[in-house]
């Protein structure tokens, strides 16, 4: 794999007018990707549509939001938001296909999943794109079971809130090492546990890994891993689900320190970490 397969739509918003850097993020992403020279290849995703949203949502709740009848996960109602929300997940479900066709990795560079609930938002998290690529992957019978390695900074409670509304438990593997580790001095120990964290995945068909900033120890809401140890998750985590040939779709997750850039490095590692995995597999594979 020279390039790594991106999803990226400029229909992201970049001002939510809210705290989170999540919704222009996106852009900021894929452009310092850019400068890493031949790392990537740009894709342009579908919308998914509202019944693909239902799968996963309550309708009342996918339809109030699309036409700002109620708040979305940035508690406003701005339409433009609303109007980016299908591109939104329409990456995460795109990236998703692309990985299980190449059998290897895609990412969608998105965030603001995994607190949206079966019919509420919060936490900059309006649909739940986990989840809703998980339904329709499953309905279309393309995967049995699907993995949900979420390294985010935070627990995924609207995901874990749709699995329980499905009675989805025995097809998603949901798991976060937030209540298990989370702390600086548990970091070494998290690290020499994420072989045997992927390890748990080799059932899964497919696996969506939340590859979170957040948790650096500098960002206002994170707070336990330096530069170096997310480097060193990333590639644990690409190399230990690559090891099991588990097709992986990746994204951004959360990330909030101020300037921007502090983010970029860290979702750019990633990358690399990435990049570097996928590309030693395929020559291996020569």
């Amino acid at each position: 794999m020279d390039q790594v397969p991106v999803f990226f739509t400029g229909r992201m918003v970049a001002n939510a007018c809210s705290f989170s850097p999540s919704a222009g993020k996106p852009a900021e992403v894929v452009n310092s990707w850019l400068k890493l020279e031949g790392m990537i290849k740009l894709s342009e995703p579908h919308p998914v549509t509202v019944d693909q949203f239902c799968m996963s949502h309550d309708r009342s709740y996918v339809e109030d939001v699309l036409n700002c009848r109620v708040d979305n996960g940035f508690r406003n109602r701005i339409p433009a938001v609303a109007e980016s929300l299908p591109f939104t997940t329409g990456a995460m479900l795109a990236a998703s296909r692309a990985a299980i066709v190449n059998r290897r990795v895609a990412v969608a560079p998105c965030s603001g999943f995994h607190h949206a609930h079966w019919s509420l938002g919060a936490g900059y998290c309006t649909f739940n794109g986990l989840m809703v690529t998980a339904a329709v992957l499953r309905h279309e019978g393309l995967v049995q079971k699907i993995g949900i390695l979420d390294f985010d900074q935070h627990w995924g409670d609207g995901t874990e809130d749709i699995i329980n509304q499905l009675g989805a438990s025995a097809w998603v593997h949901h798991y976060s090492p937030v209540y298990e580790f989370g702390t600086t001095e548990s970091a070494e120990s998290f690290l020499g546990a994420i072989p045997g964290i992927t390890a748990g995945f080799a059932d899964c068909d497919l696996v969506l890994y939340q590859a979170g900033a957040d948790p650096h120890v500098l960002d206002p809401l994170g707070g336990w891993l330096t530069t170096e140890q997310l480097f060193r998750r990333d590639e644990a985590v690409f190399r230990g689900l690559c090891a099991l040939g588990l097709p992986v779709a990746w994204n951004l997750a959360g990330g909030y320190q101020q300037p921007l850039r502090k983010v970029l490095d860290i979702h750019d590692n990633t990358m690399r970490a990435c990049h570097a995995t996928y590309c030693r597999a395929q020559a291996l594979d020569a």
